[in-house]
């Protein structure tokens, strides 16, 4: 018989095989199917069980089963951000997010929420007067008195660690004392001897703990028993035994002190009790929590600076009039004026007016851009000193300053390959620190002097303090963290953090040239005319056809036509061919405009003064479109692409760098070779298709090569996402951007060298957390064990291990912190 119910409580796959492995224990379930996203288990009985039978094995647990019908109440949780993801720092589960806090269910840590724009603005509201609202600060008009923010204005971050603080103090206020009561014994004649004995002080000291125990520091054992259920052991599996052990020795010895050898026993027939080392240990533990917890807030400042460029007002022309309205009430296509120093509200075009906009904040440029009608403007970014109207194009989170924070969160959370040798480390490492812990227990207690339990548990537990594999887990995510947002301010958006790490392995970049090494921006120059057409004719038939094609060269010959104030023509059965050019119906005829393997194609022939003359104006470098009028070659068009100021020092750091640039375009022979010698370029390749370019990176990859490949275009799609790393120019198409790997905000090849830099300065830094974590625990558990007795007579006290054990975490995150002052230019 099968019967399916529904499981509370599971989050990952080590939840789901615990479910599994508990309802299998009962005798009379053969066979358990569970879908961990819908959290449904089917269930296949040999004979029938009863349910309040079925609810008893997960008694004790974290996990419930439910019947079908049965409503699931979620336990609460502290504290819930409307909206927000969390994720864990250390990024134990990849990508994966919750909607509420907790703990990570694979090491423990606090789960921390992504950074998210805020799209509803701020309201302000009078403490005397709550019915008085505003959208900005400003003095109540009933009392006078300065309003105040509706929705506090504080960081989860800030929440965590204002938790963390409180919790800490109130452990201080009680370790203090029983610090102070423990470490009197070695004063002479000891005065608190005077007022009780020492039996009734171990009674006061273990009153004294249980506040620290069981409140400010609880956490830290219930993540333990978590990660010993799930198996999934981790610095919290080390500090729960350690500081465990140590409180429940000192209980056990307070109640049943006949039980223990005179060894463990003091001059006054009581028992050595632990209680400072156990409180000293969680308290320090909760410091170093607390030093993560404000170092961490750092990590994603980038994001949050990010953050603040989103503007909460914008000005709407409505019929002529201004209207101040909240940025959430934009619609597309609305009309917004940007007066000067205004911060742009939404990505859009300019209607009308000129301004210089400052970009820095999006691209890591200095230097403001000018525009004027027609140009796009993007989210967040500055005016100048002129107002302008602008028509608002992209809303909400659709906006390039949403998409970059989205960006940034998710490359944030993404795993760099080095991560698994991380991973694979920590995997064996806490089991073997706590064999290495247990047979220095044993070690001690067989060749230790006397007294050789107290010896071998004393050095036992600081093993298992002082062997904290955080350190081992930030060494990575918390690099890739702050690298990425150090990218974001650069203008170079990472995707994941295997592009980051791949990006300083590239051996050959293959490029595209326009809008990649050129401006992108092409311009006709004149229109050659060898038939009974004149040149403005032959315009307008290349305007008409080329009105309907996206491409750069096509946008180039329209705005040359309407610049003449010439009139297009209707045309019928349009048809772009990728890679070759376009062709239409005019009034009955056809008419083709492209490259020369369009003519071939349709065999058409050039006669030998327009082939002479055209060859003349492609070794110039420029670009000549032929124009076909019912198969006969009628004229051509001079469009002219200038190389990017950037480009020529971009590709001398990259040769510098060890990399071969190869430029791949769809241009001809002699424009590809006049690009390709003036910026030295190691090789080039003309009248290439889309299928070149894929076929070229094939072949560099069979090769061995490492490949990177940067283009802006649809036709390079394809080769962007095979190459090993894509990188697209953020002035490019859509398409192109979501095929790629990395995306350069600005769309020049400095950016490359930029996205190199980065790479090779965040795979250093992580390179170095590695050795620092690695080597503080190859160092520090000898020491714990002992190992400095024999010659020094040095042993390692517990509460020294779990001290150095905290800042050694804090130590991998400020060496990560070090990347936000890093130049990458």
């Amino acid at each position: 018989m099968k019967h399916t119910y529904k499981i509370s409580g599971m989050t990952c796959g080590g939840c789901k095989s615990h479910v599994e492995k508990t309802l299998k224990s009962h005798e009379s379930i053969k066979e358990v199917k569970i879908d961990l996203e819908s959290g449904k288990a089917d269930i296949e009985f040999d004979k029938h069980v009863n349910f309040e039978e079925l609810k008893k094995l997960f008694e004790g647990s974290n996990y419930m089963i439910h019947t079908m019908d049965e409503k699931v109440v979620q336990k609460s949780k502290p504290d819930p951000i409307k909206g927000a993801k969390y994720y864990c720092p250390m990024h134990c589960e990849g990508n994966k997010t919750y909607d509420e806090p907790r703990d990570c269910p694979v090491c423990g840590m606090d789960l921390v929420p992504e950074a998210k724009l805020k799209t509803s603005s701020q309201k302000y509201t009078c403490p005397m007067h709550p019915e008085v609202v505003k959208d900005e600060m400003g003095s109540c008009p009933k009392c006078g008195m300065d309003l105040v923010p509706m929705e506090a204005d504080e960081s989860a971050e800030e929440k965590q660690y204002k938790r963390l603080l409180k919790k800490f103090w109130i452990a201080v206020a009680f370790t203090l004392p029983i610090f102070i009561i423990a470490m009197s014994e070695m004063i002479p004649n000891n005065p608190l001897y005077d007022l009780l004995a020492m039996k009734d002080w171990n009674w006061v000291q273990l009153i004294l703990s249980i506040p620290v125990v069981f409140y400010a520091t609880w956490m830290f054992f219930r993540r333990a028993y978590s990660s010993i259920r799930t198996m999934n052991l981790n610095m919290f599996t080390l500090i729960g035994i350690g500081a465990g052990a140590a409180w429940l020795f000192s209980l056990g010895a307070i109640l049943f002190p006949s039980i223990f050898p005179e060894d463990f026993k003091t001059e006054s027939g009581t028992v050595h009790v632990y209680f400072e080392a156990a409180t000293v240990i969680l308290t320090l533990v909760l410091l170093g929590q607390l030093l993560e917890a404000k170092a961490h807030s750092k990590t994603n400042n980038a994001v949050k600076e990010l953050l603040k460029l989103a503007p909460n007002k914008a000005i709407k022309i409505v019929n002529g009039e201004e209207q101040e309205i909240s940025i959430d009430d934009i619609k597309v296509g609305d009309l917004l004026r940007v007066k000067p120093g205004d911060k742009i509200p939404v990505d859009g075009k300019i209607e009308d007016g000129e301004s210089s906009i400052d970009e820095s904040m999006i691209t890591g440029e200095p230097i403001p851009v000018d525009k004027s009608k027609g140009d796009t403007v993007t989210s967040g970014t500055i005016n100048g000193n002129q107002s302008f109207v602008m028509k608002a194009e992209k809303i909400g989170s659709d906006t390039l300053l949403s998409q970059i924070i989205h960006m940034v969160n998710d490359a944030s959370r993404s795993r760099a390959p080095i991560q698994k040798l991380a991973d694979k480390i920590s995997s064996y490492f806490v089991p073997a620190v706590i064999l290495v812990s247990v047979l220095t227990f044993i070690a001690w207690y067989i060749f230790g002097p006397s007294p050789q339990l107290v010896f071998a548990f004393v050095n036992a537990i600081a093993v298992l303090i002082i062997a904290c594999p955080c350190a081992l887990g930030l060494a990575t995510p918390m690099s890739v963290m702050v690298g990425v947002g150090k990218g974001a301010q650069e203008g170079v958006l990472i995707k994941n953090a295997e592009s980051l790490e791949k990006m300083n392995k590239i051996d050959v970049l293959i490029i595209d040239k326009t809008g990649t090494v050129t401006e992108g921006k092409p311009s006709v120059e004149e229109v050659k005319s060898y038939a009974n057409f004149s040149a403005d004719e032959l315009t307008v038939l290349v305007a008409s056809v080329n009105n309907q094609s996206e491409h750069p060269l096509a946008e180039a010959t329209v705005k040359f036509a309407k610049n003449k104030e010439l009139k297009l023509k209707e045309i019928e059965a349009f048809n772009s061919i990728t890679g070759k050019g376009v062709e239409a119906k005019i009034e009955g005829k056809r008419v083709l405009v492209g490259n020369d393997k369009l003519m071939i194609d349709n065999n058409i022939t050039l006669s030998s003064e327009l082939k002479d003359e055209s060859q003349k104006v492609k070794s110039k470098g420029k670009t000549v479109p032929y124009i076909a009028v019912e198969n006969e070659v009628v004229g051509f068009v001079v469009i002219s692409d200038a190389i990017k100021s950037t480009s020529k020092k971009a590709i001398h750091q990259l040769h510098s760098m060890g990399v071969e640039v190869i430029m791949m375009t769809g241009d001809n022979q002699h424009t590809a070779k006049a690009v390709a010698e003036e910026l030295k370029l190691d090789n080039y390749v003309a009248d290439c298709l889309p299928e070149d370019k894929l076929n070229k990176v094939k072949e560099l990859q069979g090769n061995g090569k490492i490949v990177a490949m940067a283009g802006d275009g649809i036709n390079d799609a394809p080769a962007l996402a095979l190459a090993n790393v894509g990188i697209a120019m953020g002035t490019g198409t859509d398409v192109a951007i979501e095929s790629s790997e990395i995306t350069l905000v600005k769309g020049d090849l400095h950016g490359i060298v930029k996205a190199r830099n980065l790479s090779h300065k965040v795979m250093r830094n992580i390179k170095q957390n590695l050795f620092f974590a690695l080597a503080y625990n190859t160092l520090g558990i000898p020491i714990a064990a002992g190992l400095l007795y024999p010659v020094f007579g040095t042993l390692l006290s517990p509460m020294i291990a779990a001290l150095a054990m905290s800042f050694s975490s804090v130590s991998v995150i400020a060496n990560a912190l070090r990347l936000r002052t890093q130049n990458i230019k």
